[in-house]
């Protein structure tokens, strides 16, 4: 709730600012405007660096087939892979011969990007939507579930452009992605995103 002092400073704020010679904070790009964007990307594929909780990196290819559909392809030598398709999420460890660890999509917060009809509007979906260092920066949650987590996500400002995202889960754990190159709009194919026939594949090695 807004306090007394914040409700008498808050209309005058623009004009201190201006009297006292300092730039005004630039607005954040609008979520309707951000919330088009992401409906607008059917395909992408982007370079990308992981930051795990404890610091480590590790670098890959990210490609991206909406709605629903992932892949996180690491750099070798490693062989793990994340993949996102059918309402599931399968982790195939590398350095195991067991099959991929599941869980469904809509349990993490990466879902909320990959939902067919994006809307950042959404009642409780998002918790922060503010400008920093010329990028738009918007946390958001599923609203019937905030406790799966949150995804927190930075979009370059001119041209609007998803550039990091960071997921903190239902333990405080943060993972950042950050993205490179980005190109959009390519032909990925269904099987790019398909979990058994990646298990079968595996199996063939």
């Amino acid at each position: 709730m807004m306090n007394r002092r914040t409700a008498l400073v808050a209309p005058f704020a623009p004009l201190a600012l201006a009297m006292l010679g300092l730039p005004a904070r630039a607005e954040p790009v609008p979520l309707a405007a951000l919330s088009d964007y992401l409906n607008s990307l059917t395909t992408a594929e982007a370079d990308f660096t992981q930051v795990n909780a404890d610091g480590s990196r590790s670098q890959g290819k990210l490609y991206i087939r909406r709605p629903g559909r992932v892949r996180f392809e690491y750099a070798p030598p490693d062989r793990s892979l994340v993949l996102a398709g059918g309402g599931q999420v399968a982790i195939f460890d590398s350095k195991s011969n067991q099959p991929p660890e599941q869980y469904p999509l809509r349990r993490t917060p990466l879902n909320l990007i990959l939902a067919e009809r994006v809307d950042l509007g959404r009642a409780r979906m998002v918790v922060g939507h503010y400008e920093a260092d010329n990028t738009t920066r918007v946390v958001a949650q599923d609203p019937d579930y905030p406790e799966y987590g949150t995804i927190e996500l930075v979009f370059l400002n001119n041209p609007v452009t998803l550039a990091q995202w960071i997921i903190t889960d239902d333990l405080g754990s943060r993972t950042t992605v950050v993205l490179d190159r980005m190109v959009l709009g390519g032909n990925l194919p269904p099987s790019l995103f398909n979990i058994a026939a990646e298990v079968d594949r595996r199996k063939t090695r």
